[in-house]
């Protein structure tokens, strides 16, 4: 493997994986944000293993380098869709994929919206229409309650009820499916880690609420929802690692099943690493490094939801660090 520099990838490639950095902060252009980033010592970078294929195989062997941390009862936090959404990650990778760590197990968490997922019974039914049940038992984490987590150094929340089954596990692997999102303008790891693990009937509302309102958007419910995942990355310390698909996206997320929005980008392929916010980024670089007439319906998705706030206060709150190297396969 060797390093994927940004001028080697910019030639020859539409696709355009370079550190363009655009951190989302007020007067910081895409170009200044660059060079910004491009001018950091490799040595304070995070490490992003990059994959251009899509397959089981590749999400093994991305996995395989960054998994050192990862033992005991692993959970696996995979978004497993809305009855018969077709842009989740396909099942048969999932199953070849968890088949290689051992005491590993599906998790979910009821949801907070008007789904067949609010409830426990309902829930299971999509697992099954969706194919999980054929080969594993997903645990949903809520199903006899929550418990809560703290949120270090919150400013909006405290504390965040997750699912009470999230303490039998020792370890996560974030699998996400990368897209947009109708809320948070994208949903990558953080989002997976965030509202997947808030319980459905207490944490997803605590996340979602603001002064008594429900659903509110914007740059607070970004900053909610990063202390989410505050709760979860300090829960499990170094015993948590990421891995990203870059595939079927839609600007809609996968809660939205069958009404998603069409699938308009191309499929860039699968990142792993063990920074969360180094991920995220890497993912929304990616997207913004593709030709402006390809990326222009995801990118008024994400900016449009003040959705960059993801990223810029994942720093502020110490997540992992901005600067990253990517490194193919």
């Amino acid at each position: 493997m060797t390093v994927l520099s940004r001028r080697d990838f910019m030639k020859g490639s539409a696709m355009a994986l370079g550190s363009v950095a655009l951190n989302g902060l007020a007067g910081t252009t895409p170009a200044a944000a660059a060079q910004e980033n491009m001018a950091a010592p490799a040595s304070g970078r995070a490490t992003v293993y990059y994959s251009k294929e899509c397959s089981a195989a590749a999400l093994k062997k991305l996995y395989a380098l960054v998994n050192g941390q990862i033992s005991g009862k692993v959970a696996i936090k995979v978004h497993t869709g809305e009855p018969n959404g077709p842009n989740i990650i396909p099942r048969q990778w999932v199953r070849e994929f968890m088949a290689g760590i051992p005491q590993s197990t599906i998790v979910e968490c009821n949801v907070l919206y008007d789904s067949p997922r609010q409830t426990t019974a309902g829930h299971r039914k999509t697992l099954e229409t969706n194919g999980w049940s054929a080969f594993t038992t997903v645990d949903i984490m809520d199903e006899d309650g929550d418990t809560p987590l703290p949120v270090p150094g919150g400013k909006w929340l405290k504390e965040v009820a997750v699912g009470k089954h999230l303490l039998r596990y020792d370890s996560m692997v974030v699998l996400t499916h990368f897209k947009g999102h109708t809320m948070g303008g994208f949903g990558g790891s953080l989002k997976n880690i965030s509202i997947g693990c808030a319980s459905g009937k207490v944490g997803k509302l605590q996340l979602h609420q603001e002064n008594g309102v429900q659903w509110s958007g914007g740059p607070n419910f970004m900053e909610r929802m990063v202390e989410g995942g505050k709760a979860i990355t300090t829960h499990f310390g170094p015993h948590i690692t990421y891995i990203n698909v870059l595939r079927n996206m839609s600007v809609s997320c996968d809660c939205e099943g069958i009404h998603a929005e069409p699938v308009r980008l191309p499929d860039l392929g699968i990142l792993a690493s063990t920074d969360l916010l180094a991920i995220d980024k890497a993912s929304v670089d990616m997207i913004y490094a593709l030709p402006p007439a390809v990326r222009a319906h995801m990118v008024e998705r994400i900016e449009s939801r003040s959705g960059l706030r993801q990223l810029s206060y994942m720093k502020e709150m110490g997540m992992g660090t901005d600067k990253y190297e990517l490194i193919p396969l």
